[in-house]
């Protein structure tokens, strides 16, 4: 029954959301509550996603490490400089502006690996991608918040690496070292636990958007614009810099998605801990955007990957 249900939310994701953020836009009450929780729910995902990992994945990092260190450098450095530059571009308020820097300045999603897998791409590469990145972020996404957003509103980089690391690497880690321990014991949990961190986000989400309701309300029609060039720029720009390094079209997708698709719900947790509500919104927003275009842009793909050019690309 368990499983069926986790199913029936996987496949209903985009709705659970929309839905919650409708609920949240009416009854702000009914999610602002988990406010002071951002944190520690973005934990419970991050625990999930070392729940799937074993030590193995580690090792594969190293027979790929030219395209993962490509993927790498795309990622830290497409999206925080689109971000920066369309927040420059449209004028964005500071704070609205911070929150645009800080979803560039984050690692990519557990959503880029679904997407690519709908893509046709290179799943493999997408999840060591989406691991090497993760890793990363206790270092990078606080300095590159720094840099970028530090000349706009203060920022305290070291208090973000203590966050980024008690939000991401800690959990990961419980969750690996656990799986190692009881292996074969926690496949019920593994087969539930995608839809639990799906049902977390969009709490986290709708949360958001009750604290900003007002301004949702409005139409932020400028935030808006600006997360979905920087989601769709994201996509573009990531796939033409892949198409320098490899003429794999699987791998050219793969990195495509990971640049274009961020952990939005780190970038919504640290500005809630560090910054305000307000700054949330664009991760929140993010969420929303990369989720509905990237499904659009993997069906895209998927129809087109047995062009005569692609086959010849991967042969």
């Amino acid at each position: 029954m368990l499983v069926r249900v986790a199913l029936a939310l996987e496949r209903g994701y985009l709705l659970l959301v929309a839905g919650c953020c409708g609920l949240a836009l009416a009854w702000p009450g009914l999610f602002t509550w988990l406010a002071p929780f951002i944190a520690p729910a973005l934990g419970v995902i991050m625990f999930g996603m070392g729940l799937s990992l074993t030590f193995a994945d580690f090792s594969a990092l190293l027979p790929k490490w030219r395209l993962v260190a490509v993927g790498t450098l795309l990622q830290f450095s497409i999206m925080p400089g689109l971000a920066w530059g369309l927040s420059r571009l449209f004028g964005l308020p500071p704070e609205a502006a911070l929150g645009v820097i800080l979803v560039g300045a984050c690692p990519g999603g557990t959503a880029s690996n679904v997407i690519t897998y709908l893509a046709g791409g290179n799943l493999a590469l997408s999840v060591t991608l989406t691991l090497a990145t993760t890793l990363a972020a206790p270092v990078v996404t606080p300095a590159l918040t720094a840099l970028l957003a530090g000349p706009v509103i203060a920022v305290d980089g070291w208090a973000m690496v203590g966050s980024v690391f008690w939000i991401v690497v800690f959990p990961v880690v419980d969750g690996l070292v656990l799986r190692r321990l009881l292996r074969r014991r926690l496949e019920p949990v593994l087969a539930v636990f995608p839809a639990l961190s799906m049902l977390v986000i969009a709490l986290v989400i709708a949360c958001v958007m009750g604290l900003n309701r007002d301004t949702v309300l409005a139409f932020p029609g400028l935030i808006l614009a600006v997360v979905v060039l920087h989601n769709c720029g994201g996509f573009a720009l990531g796939y033409a810099g892949a198409s320098l390094f490899t003429a794999v079209r699987a791998d050219r997708v793969a990195i495509a998605v990971e640049v274009g698709m961020q952990n939005s719900g780190l970038a919504v947790a640290l500005a809630k801990l560090h910054f305000t509500a307000l700054a949330a919104l664009p991760g929140a927003l993010f969420s929303l955007v990369q989720n509905l275009t990237g499904v659009i842009w993997a069906g895209c793909l998927a129809r087109s990957r047995k062009a005569p050019t692609d086959t010849a690309g991967q042969s």
